[in-house]
């Protein structure tokens, strides 16, 4: 059983301290010579990784120009910042990161965004308006806040309906399994509540930021472009500045875009589905990391006759090395992708996957794991739908009785049929499909 990472097996602290040094030294150059925002955030990751390593290995917080004392020993514990709360969470739509080996702290963000919690009261009343059981997602708190939620309950109660929108970013080849989260959760909503879903593609905004482009079909919706107008004009350079931390070296296409994503949450972006109506809301399911777009978008509402869009946020899906920051397509090594073979899928899991478990097979049945940390256990989380069986792994490898190995081949065995079955489905997928599901039109539902 091993949960150390490959840099805090090979070194001492001091080496440790020597790469740390390093990697601020490689972070400043990069910002200095304005690197590719990508390569920037990468370097800035491996430096959050090292300083945890680093408390893990000396307990002690790193600090430049202070090297460990020579009596600095490694530290057995269940995980890199496993109770404290390990500094600053850095979360904006394009970049997601903390030193808390829990991930990050998600009350604070709620308090910092001005959101609510998705209580246990409003997660019973979504049971008890849909008559349906809550979704694992639901009854985990993985979807742990909302904007308006309860409004968009009441109005359904009183025979108003609503609609979904959701999206996804196109920046690789394929989807890897945390794009899946708020998919799921639409679907379920959508099945359940019996309402109509909007997806938006957003490779314009691809192209912006990484300078990846696909096709953007906006020509073909009008009423579309025009809210899409209509909210740049109600929303000035100095807000998008503040929201989103633009400068004024950003290009005017980065500036701009906010208003692209914002425009599907009206209902007048779509008459071929809602006939012209402008008062119909919107409920958009996502992770939180996306909530500043929204929160723009329920600004210029009501300045420009429209309802606010309602929001239930989720928690970041982690990458494979831990949930100091949230998997990412553009890095192979920390993400499970929808193509991978069922082969790789137990590569990557054995050989990447973060382990809350203890260093000797002797010490982890003696200490127990620590779930809160173990990135395999996370996993199960949002895939495992027992949760009786969920409880049962969580007390069994808290306890020792489960051992690290043991439990990636829980998530191993889990994950390889779920994403066999989206291949399968995949595959019957045409280009006909495609072009059924990209065309406006109408929809069957009562509105």
């Amino acid at each position: 059983v091993k949960k150390m990472t490959d840099c805090q097996e090979a070194n001492s602290p001091m080496e440790l301290y020597e790469k740390l040094t390093a990697q601020g030294d490689k972070v400043r150059a990069l910002k200095t010579d304005k690197a590719e925002k990508a390569e920037v955030v990468a370097a800035v990751q491996m430096l959050l990784k090292l300083k945890v390593d680093y408390k893990q290995t000396t307990g002690q917080d790193y600090k430049a120009g202070c090297p460990p004392s020579e009596t600095a020993a490694a530290v057995t514990d269940n995980g890199p910042a496993a109770d404290g709360d390990g500094g600053e969470d850095n979360v904006d739509p394009w970049n997601v990161s903390t030193t808390n080996a829990k991930g990050v702290d998600y009350d604070k963000l709620i308090v910092r965004f001005g959101s609510s919690k998705v209580e246990k009261e409003l997660v019973d009343r979504i049971e008890k308006v849909s008559g349906q059981k809550p979704h694992r997602f639901l009854r985990r708190g993985i979807f742990f806040s909302h904007r308006d939620m309860h409004q968009v309950l009441d109005a359904y109660e009183k025979h108003k309906s609503f609609y979904l929108y959701t999206g996804r970013g196109p920046s690789s080849e394929a989807m890897h399994v945390g794009h899946l989260i708020p998919f799921i959760f639409t679907k379920w909503l959508q099945d359940v509540f019996d309402i109509p879903l909007v997806i938006q593609l957003t490779d314009d905004e691809k192209y912006l930021w990484k300078d990846l482009i696909s096709h953007t079909p906006v020509s073909a919706s009008p009423d579309f472009y025009r809210n899409v107008v209509k909210i740049q004009k109600h929303v000035t350079f100095n807000q998008v500045k503040g929201i989103f931390g633009f400068t004024d070296s950003d290009c005017i296409g980065k500036i701009s875009f906010p208003a692209i994503q914002a425009a599907p949450s009206f209902s007048s972006s779509f008459p071929q589905i809602f006939g012209g109506r402008k008062d119909i809301q919107c409920l958009i399911p996502c992770a939180i990391d996306q909530d500043p777009y929204f929160r723009m978008t329920r600004d210029v509402a009501p300045r420009i006759g429209y309802p606010k869009p309602a929001l239930l946020h989720s928690t970041f899906f982690p990458a494979l090395q831990g949930a100091q920051t949230k998997m990412s397509a553009s890095d192979a090594n920390t993400s499970i992708f929808l193509t991978d073979t069922p082969k790789q899928i137990k590569s990557k899991i054995n050989k990447h996957a973060f382990s809350g478990g203890k260093d000797t097979v002797e010490e982890h049945r003696k200490y127990g794991g620590n779930a809160d940390v173990d990135v395999s256990f996370m996993y199960l989380t949002f895939f495992l739908e027992d949760d009786e069986q969920l409880e049962k792994i969580r007390q069994d490898y808290t306890s020792g009785a489960l051992l690290t190995g043991e439990l990636k081949k829980i998530l191993t065995e889990t994950l390889q049929p779920m994403i066999a079955q989206h291949q399968e489905r995949r595959k019957q997928v045409t280009d006909e499909t495609v072009k059924q599901f990209m065309t406006p039109r109408p929809l069957n539902f009562n509105l």
